[in-house]
């Protein structure tokens, strides 16, 4: 047997995961803490993960309020460690939103969704708190030397610092998203309201902060400048790199892939305007396909009153598991990529997997700037100035930086001819191995024992 098998045996920490988001759901969120259960064990880390039970019943954002199939705590048990599902049941509003649809009884739906947001902070309740019970079953018989909870949703950051109080156990908070100083939150007063009251009272008792990101890790250290904060970043899963190998482009029509959500600073609109400039100078076809969108109706509706060029060009695929997109976005010859400025996001380390022409919009277009300023919500001196996005793409080779609507249409026509002749956008990615993910999940191990360490001395 392998000595050092053998060693990291008998050293093996656990750490309880409580992740909201998990396969097999299907979202970016769910990767995060899906990779860390994946290659944790082999860096001398076992993980046990509290999430809920999906269903994917719907294919769409329903999923996120069907009610699970069993009402029983589902244990798995693998290779990789212990997944702990606990049972589902939606709000009384989100029953009604099922049962009737959006367009029914919306103020009572809201007035009910705003009782059970202020209510679980209080005190432990809402559909939420089975993976509160959950946890805390699993800790009455087993021992962990860690706790982390993978926000949002940032209620799972009051359960762990419960039971970290309760069982006197380490947590660390990991901020995937922003969440009092989330843009989102700008018009939802109560949103606001619930996190400005609790986000620092829950944090602080937190042994460690980790989030993705150089700037957030910036505004974090304003919130907790006693809390050592570390950035623990996203990549991607080189497991599906082999998958990916004889995957040829389309050969028949210039494709153009543009993945997941399209955010309110994004310049969609922006887009599409040159898009129907391109095709109609160049007297072409493109196809333009956007794979497990958030905004389906809103983008058709744009098209259909706006660009009406483009109609027979567009195709929408659905919601797909991180390895099937993936196979399906290596097909296009050109993957669209919108600037997401002081943050990276997620969907550029997939498209560097994939090895296919990155076209990043932009970085100097008065259209987007307004988007930008109206929307973004981090607008600040350090924010301004950063543009992570655009250096990976530089740093990696793997994509064109376009600075403004002229440009794009320019680039277009470069991109249009290149494939007329060759059949194929060549495209000449490096350096990416230290976005793998399993590179990432390694340099948390060591963090994780930091923290456990230095709670035992």
């Amino acid at each position: 047997m392998n000595l050092h098998f053998i060693y990291i045996c008998l050293i093996m920490k656990k750490v309880l995961i409580l992740a909201y988001d998990f396969p097999p759901y299907v979202s970016v969120g769910g990767l995060r803490p899906y990779n860390w259960f994946k290659y944790l064990k082999e860096f001398g880390v076992e993980p046990i993960v509290v999430t809920r039970q999906w269903g994917n019943e719907y294919g769409n954002s329903l999923d996120y309020i069907s009610p699970s199939a069993s009402k029983k705590t589902l244990i798995e048990e693998e290779e990789y460690g212990t997944v702990i599902r606990a049972p589902y049941l939606p709000s009384f509003s989100n029953r009604i939103l099922l049962k009737h649809g959006e367009e029914k009884y919306r103020f009572f739906r809201k007035a009910l969704t705003a009782i059970d947001e202020i209510r679980q902070f209080l005190w432990v309740s809402g559909p939420k708190k089975q993976l509160f019970l959950a946890a805390e079953k699993y800790l009455i018989n087993n021992k962990v030397d860690a706790i982390i909870a993978t926000g949002r949703p940032f209620i799972l950051f009051k359960y762990v610092s419960i039971l970290s109080k309760e069982y006197n156990i380490p947590w660390i908070a990991d901020y995937r998203d922003p969440w009092s100083q989330s843009s989102s939150y700008r018009k939802k007063y109560l949103h606001r309201i619930v996190s400005y009251l609790y986000e620092r009272r829950i944090t602080k008792s937190s042994s460690h902060i980790t989030t993705p990101s150089d700037y957030f890790k910036y505004r974090l250290s304003k919130l907790f400048p006693n809390i050592d904060i570390s950035i623990i970043g996203n990549g991607f899963d080189p497991e599906v790199a082999d998958s990916l190998t004889n995957v040829s482009q389309d050969n028949h029509k210039l494709s153009i892939a543009l993945l997941g959500t399209v955010y309110p600073w994004h310049p969609i609109k922006s887009f599409l305007s040159v898009l129907t400039k391109f095709v109609d100078s160049e007297k072409n076809s493109v196809n333009l396909n956007f794979y497990g969108t958030n905004n389906k109706q809103e983008i058709t509706n744009i098209i259909n009153e706006s660009f009406p060029i483009l109609k027979s060009m567009i195709n929408f695929y659905p919601k797909m598991n991180n390895k099937e997109v993936l196979k399906e976005m290596a097909t296009n010859n050109v993957l669209l990529l919108f600037n997401y400025y002081a943050f990276v996001g997620t969907k550029i380390f997939d498209y560097l997997l994939v090895r296919r022409q990155i076209l990043f919009c932009y970085t100097n277009e008065p259209n987007a700037i307004n988007l930008r300023n109206k929307f973004y919500g981090f607008n600040d001196k350090v924010a301004n100035k950063i543009s992570i996005q655009e250096d990976i793409i530089k740093d990696t080779n793997s994509g064109l930086i376009i600075k403004n609507e002229l440009h794009l249409l320019e680039t277009l026509k470069v991109l249009s001819k290149e494939f007329r002749e060759t059949k194929s956008i060549k495209c000449n990615t490096r350096n990416i191995e230290m976005y793998s993910r399993k590179k990432i999940t390694n340099n948390f191990a060591e963090l994780l024992l930091k923290v456990i360490n230095e709670r035992k001395a």
